[in-house]
């Protein structure tokens, strides 16, 4: 009877005492909660992280710029064959314009005999005029000693070789040709001859030229075509810029047809 008395008073206790706590440990609840999630988990869902993940971003992006690189290398390559093809067609053309066919004889700027063929082997840019010209001569020589020396500056490219001739052989002789031509580059030839030999040397590249009336000082004034020739180390017509290409673009064109030249004389 005693116990049964003392009963309510004892489940009254045990009611009021707390539960153990569990022990602690790094992490704390984070880790109990963790616990209780992987144990909802399946067979198949706590295996995921066990497998092997795909490329990352840093991957993916540096196997797509190495496509695109081999990608653009392939079209650029494709790109300066189609123009090597275009200038080999055009040279071709041209030469069978039967332009710069033959030999001239003409004496230089220092009194020496020059023909054709001593620049064998030589670029060769060439220009047309006279030394009374007053203003489109010394611009498009001008431009063709700048083509000169940019392509001075670049020492894996051959030497080009640049001429003036003049189409103005009766004012034109050795002496005055000679004054001319140091006024633009040290390496410029200037070269002249009798009339004959002039028509001779326009005729073979197609060079037309009319002195005009005299006036009362016996000046006149030379009318002529207006173009800077390109010959290849062959000796051979390769191609031509007229007044409207600038320095930049014969230098272009030049080093491109330095690039595709493959000679015919061997």
């Amino acid at each position: 009877m005693l116990l049964l008395a003392q009963a309510p008073k004892a489940w009254h206790k045990l009611f009021q005492l707390k539960p153990p706590a569990l022990p602690r440990t790094p992490g704390g609840e984070a880790q109990h909660v963790r616990y209780r999630l992987l144990s909802r988990q399946g067979p198949a869902e706590t295996g995921r992280q066990d497998q092997p993940q795909g490329p990352g971003l840093r991957t993916r992006l540096l196997i797509t710029a190495l496509i695109g690189a081999g990608l653009g290398g392939v079209w650029l390559a494709m790109r300066a064959e189609k123009e090597q093809r275009q200038q080999r067609r055009r040279t071709e053309a041209l030469r069978q314009a039967a332009v710069g066919q033959g030999d001239f004889s003409l004496l230089d700027h220092r009194g020496q005999a020059r023909r054709k063929a001593d620049f064998r082997g030589k670029w060769v840019l060439m220009y047309f005029g006279f030394t009374h010209c007053p203003d489109v001569c010394p611009e498009e020589l001008e431009k063709l000693v700048q083509v000169v020396r940019q392509l001075e500056a670049e020492p894996a490219l051959p030497p080009v070789q640049p001429i003036f001739i003049t189409v103005d052989p009766e004012r034109d002789d050795v002496a005055a040709v000679a004054r001319y031509v140091q006024d633009f580059h040290p390496r410029l030839l200037g070269l002249t001859g009798s009339a004959e030999q002039v028509a001779q040397v326009s005729r073979s590249y197609r060079v037309y030229y009319s002195a005009g009336p005299k006036d009362e000082d016996q000046d006149y004034i030379v009318d002529h075509s207006i173009a800077i020739y390109l010959l290849s180390p062959d000796g051979l017509f390769t191609d031509y810029y007229g007044r409207a290409t600038s320095a930049e673009q014969v230098a272009d064109s030049v080093r491109r047809h330095m690039a595709a030249f493959r000679s015919v004389l061997h």
